[in-house]
């Protein structure tokens, strides 16, 4: 698979990861031995960042567009994460408010209809 891809499903963001890895391709049997014995460069990605929208938006608990309304672009490392966590711009209160509600709602739809 391509670089882009494995990189999306070990969670790490691509242009932080060592050249070979973008540069090379990464087989099935590649991505399970790298989920499952992580070497140094993943679990130090994993842990510092610079982490993908994704990953930055799961922690901050809102999704992917309030990432973009409170005008967040960059791949974030988790110190700065940190930082928005502690003291948390007016944005990012609204936007997990926001995101709350949808969940709530959501839950209120799966409950809706699996008691049908």
């Amino acid at each position: 698979m391509k670089p882009a891809t494995a990189a999306q499903k070990l969670d790490v963001y691509l242009p932080a990861t060592p050249r070979e890895f973008q540069d090379g391709l990464v087989s099935r049997d590649e991505l399970d031995e790298l989920q499952r014995n992580p070497p140094q460069w993943l679990a130090d990605l994993r842990r510092d960042g610079p982490h993908p929208r994704s990953v930055v938006a799961a922690r901050l608990r809102v999704s992917n567009s309030g990432l973009a309304r409170g005008g967040i672009t960059e791949a974030l490392t988790t110190e700065q994460i940190a930082a928005l966590v502690a003291d948390p711009p007016e944005w990012l209160v609204r936007e997990r408010e926001s995101f709350a509600e949808v969940r709530r709602e959501q839950r209120r739809l799966a409950e809706e209809r699996s008691a049908r």
